[in-house]
């Protein structure tokens, strides 16, 4: 049964529907691969974005976190002489349509499960629009969302409401009766801002202790939603 005080679910996509650390640490470690001189230069490239080669974790204040294609191409650029922001945005971009995902947890049942209690769901990712939907079909996953949207789709980028805002208008629902959920301040701070609840998940970077204050609960992923969902029905 639908929750009566809750009509739609807008998830985060890197970090929240799929587990950022192994997600994406295996694509920087390739990208940089590719764009980079030799294998030093590589290794710096990474530390212009906070990544460790070594390791493939990133630092809290990496923009491949929850910055944009855009952001983290201005921090490799000043290290890729004949690169623009420009021409690196298109090429990460087409190298992340590639990058193999791993879900958080099993996706499809899950969402499966929001669409028959009756809810719209949608994604709102700093990633680019293309590369984000290539990814969801990869995982079989495109059909369940009402909504897909990235920062280059017209609405902005997180921390900004505009996708938030955009989900709700598209769909005629109330911000208030809708749940942002992800892994970063970004995520919740444009939910909030929206007017939205908001739900912050430990599938990302960030730990809970910088998430709770700005999240109405804090779950250790988007498997555990079903049983807070069914507690606001109680």
């Amino acid at each position: 049964m639908p929750s009566p005080l809750i009509d739609g679910l807008l998830f985060d996509k890197d970090g929240t529907l799929f587990d950022f650390r192994t997600s994406w640490g295996r694509w920087a470690a390739g990208f940089l691969d590719l764009v980079a001189e030799d294998a030093d230069h590589s290794v710096r490239l990474g530390r212009a974005i906070g990544f460790d080669k070594d390791t493939l974790t990133f630092a809290p204040d990496s923009p491949v976190i929850a910055a944009t294609a855009s952001d983290i191409a201005a921090a490799l650029a000043p290290h890729l002489p004949g690169e623009t922001v420009a021409s690196l945005t298109l090429r990460i971009d087409e190298t992340a349509g590639g990058a193999t995902m791993s879900e958080a947890v099993p996706l499809r049942p899950l969402l499966s499960g929001f669409r028959a209690r009756g809810l719209k769901l949608g994604v709102a990712t700093n990633d680019s629009e293309r590369p984000a939907r290539q990814q969801l079909d990869r995982n079989g996953i495109t059909d369940c969302f009402d909504f897909i949207a990235g920062w280059d789709s017209g609405h902005g980028a997180k921390p900004d409401p505009g996708m938030c805002l955009a989900f709700a208008r598209i769909l005629g629902l109330d911000p208030a009766r809708v749940v942002m959920i992800g892994d970063s301040r970004h995520d919740l701070e444009a939910g909030r801002a929206a007017g939205m609840r908001t739900v912050a998940v430990l599938t990302g970077i960030a730990g809970a202790a910088d998430l709770a204050p700005h999240a109405d609960a804090v779950l250790p992923d988007i498997g555990a939603l079903p049983g807070w969902l069914d507690q606001l029905s109680a």
